[in-house]
């Protein structure tokens, strides 16, 4: 007996709504509950650490071309100009 399309999308879906889940549940546990052992770096929890390391990264001196910031991931690797052209 064919199932109709319908019936197909409803197995489809219904398995990577699953499979999300049962993933999301696995890496809370091995991530955040640690059930593995182990504990998270000072440098991932502390946000002056954060902060402080980014102000240094600001702070390097470039010697070529426009400055650009240190950290493309976070700022999207704006070129920051210093004043308006």
């Amino acid at each position: 007996m064919a199932t109709s399309a319908a019936g197909q999308a409803k197995y489809i879906i219904g398995a990577l709504i699953g499979s999300f889940g049962i993933s999301y549940v696995f890496d809370k546990l091995i991530s955040d509950n640690k059930i593995f052992g182990g504990t998270t770096p000072g440098t991932v929890s502390n946000k002056e650490w954060w902060k402080a390391t980014d102000e240094k990264f600001q702070a390097w001196p470039r010697t070529a071309g426009p400055p650009v910031v240190m950290n493309p991931i976070s700022r999207q690797n704006f070129i920051v100009k210093s004043r308006p052209e």
